[in-house]
């Protein structure tokens, strides 16, 4: 598990007002932290440090060290507003976490092995990619900072679902929790179509519709 640590202070000028002159001066972020025992508390990220976290990608699926005013909570990220057409992000939401309690969360899937697969390098397959993040639930300390897929031994034809997955200790797909038909695909090695055949096809099927 990756380890990020961020600072911020309590925010006590609120509205959006205030949070427009923030970002204004262009060396915070307004963000808000919630849950646990607590009530909600409106806090201002230091901006340089939190966007060279946010480019990582296992930032969003880890468990943050959130330093306020001194004082260190863990969170997870659930939510981050962007602006709709410059590279700014306008606004930042935190769940606290709890050592002694699941948390729900998505993480990312890699898949690896690609060079080497049997269906893609020996049997001409195309590598589909179903799904890029599954949503897990496990305790904060076994949050993993994504699942491994590996397609070394993949045959062509072949579709993994959720229930090939590799799944570290403590850490339980929520999908796979509502029943067997939630057993969704994640990838596919299939045979790639090729233009002749996409355009024999169409003639076929042009030729079909002239006879009728």
């Amino acid at each position: 598990m990756s380890d990020f640590t961020l600072n911020a202070s309590v925010r006590n000028d609120l509205g959006k007002g205030a949070s427009r002159r923030l970002r204004r001066a262009n060396l915070e972020v307004p963000a808000i932290v919630y849950g646990g025992d607590k009530a909600p508390q409106p806090i201002s990220l230091e901006k340089a440090p939190f966007y060279k976290a946010i480019e990582d990608e296992s930032f969003f699926s880890s468990v943050l060290n959130l330093v306020i005013d001194g004082k260190k909570e863990q969170v997870v990220v659930r939510d981050l507003q962007r602006h709709p057409y410059k590279p700014l992000v306008t606004h930042a939401d935190f769940m606290r976490v709890d050592a002694t309690h699941a948390i729900t969360i998505n993480v990312p899937l890699h898949v690896v092995g690609e060079e080497k697969s049997k269906g893609i390098k020996d049997q001409g397959g195309e590598l589909h990619i179903l799904s890029n993040e599954v949503q897990i639930s496990c305790l904060p300390k076994d949050l993993p900072d994504f699942l491994e897929v590996d397609i070394t031994n993949v045959e062509l034809g072949t579709t993994l679902h959720l229930s090939d997955l590799e799944l570290p200790a403590g850490v339980t797909l929520v999908e796979l929790t509502h029943g067997a038909d939630h057993d969704n695909a994640v990838l596919s090695i299939t045979k790639p179509k090729t233009r002749g055949e996409t355009a024999e096809g169409e003639e076929g099927e042009a030729g079909e519709e002239s006879a009728e």
